[in-house]
């Protein structure tokens, strides 16, 4: 049989062959997860893909739809996330969401990167983010169970998914594995630039333009993450304040947010939060995170004010983002996304 070049289609007879076992997998993690949130009492809803705005995160880079906006909308984007529906839905009295949904993001294409992907985000009404913690180990557990597996492995890593995870708060995988004193850069909801700096010059190349925010990207991708998840998920939590996103602050301690990531072999799963409800804190945050898009890359994306005003009125709630496919790919045995998605892009 003539083995198929790697530059052939996805669509290549032999090709779809070789990625077959894995997709027939991916139909099976599917069904399975499927069954655990109707059995949990979710209802799996449908947002729209046409949005007014992608996401106002600073490196979050969107496609613009130009030309189908209506009412004198002059263009729409491509969601990156379907979070703003979501919440939406939360404020008009929806208590446990799911979906799967497809997403869209530019500068995004590498073997754990495509521009096209699936999420899997689900929101509990008036529950703790430790809920939804939880939850993620279920879905990982019912992926497996699916899959035939006990055991996931990516580039040389391996962990046990029917394993209790490890629980660690940023702070602590900072001392751990890098050596630093996170929190003791962090005043209130700011980071100390320089005092952070100061610390990671000996472990990573800190640039004079960095900001904090960078150099605290740099020390979690370069030190860090790649400890996580192995023998076991890793469940990181108690994110610096600076690093909030769309998370409440920790009413415990306000260098610290609710927000949660979760690793298997090295790689980003999930990433979660207790929901910040505050819309003029929401504000202030999306308006800073404009402003340094601008800064760097020349371009902001406008507010959803259909969105803050929902914000208001929505309960407390956590919710989470899961990489559908990363999981996919790790209970299959595949080593690439492109492998686990029916019609990745040619």
């Amino acid at each position: 049989m003539m083995v198929p070049s790697k530059a052939s289609p996805w669509w290549d007879r032999e090709r779809h062959q070789d990625r077959l076992p894995f997709l027939r997998q991916r139909a099976a993690i599917t069904r399975a997860v499927r069954d655990w949130f109707a059995a949990e009492g979710f209802v799996e809803v449908e947002t729209g893909i046409l949005q007014v705005s992608p996401g106002n995160e600073t490196h979050l880079h969107a496609l613009r739809a130009e030309g189908l906006g209506g009412s004198g909308q002059a263009s729409l984007y491509m969601r990156t996330s379907p979070e703003f529906a979501c919440k939406k839905l939360l404020a008009a009295g929806e208590e446990r969401i799911v979906e799967f949904a497809k997403v869209f993001r530019g500068r995004e294409d590498s073997p754990l990167h495509l521009t096209e992907f699936t999420m899997l985000e689900w929101y509990r009404a008036r529950a703790p983010y430790a809920t939804i913690m939880d939850d993620c180990v279920a879905v990982v557990t019912r992926a497996a169970e699916a899959a035939g597996t006990r055991r996931f492995a990516f580039r040389g890593k391996t962990l046990d998914p029917f394993a209790p995870p490890e629980r660690l708060t940023v702070a602590e995988a900072f001392q751990r594995f890098a050596g630093l004193d996170l929190l003791a850069t962090v005043e209130g909801n700011r980071g100390n630039r320089d005092a952070l700096a100061a610390m990671a010059a000996s472990i990573t190349r800190v640039s004079n333009d960095d900001d904090w925010s960078d150099i605290f990207s740099k020390v979690l991708t370069e030190h860090v993450e790649p400890k996580l998840g192995e023998g076991q998920l890793t469940i990181l939590f108690d994110y610096p304040s600076p690093e909030a996103a769309l998370a409440r602050t920790s009413p415990q301690d306000a260098r610290v947010a609710e927000r949660f990531e979760v690793y298997g072999c090295g790689v980003e799963l999930a990433n979660g939060f207790g929901e910040l409800n505050d819309a003029a804190e929401q504000r202030r945050r999306f308006a800073g995170a404009m402003d340094e898009k601008e800064r760097r890359y020349g371009e902001r994306y406008p507010l959803d004010e259909d969105f803050l005003a929902a914000l208001a009125q929505m309960p407390e709630a956590s919710g989470v983002a899961l990489g559908f496919d990363r999981l996919v790919m790790l209970a299959s045995g595949a080593t690439r996304l492109d492998q686990v998605v029916w019609t990745p892009l040619s």
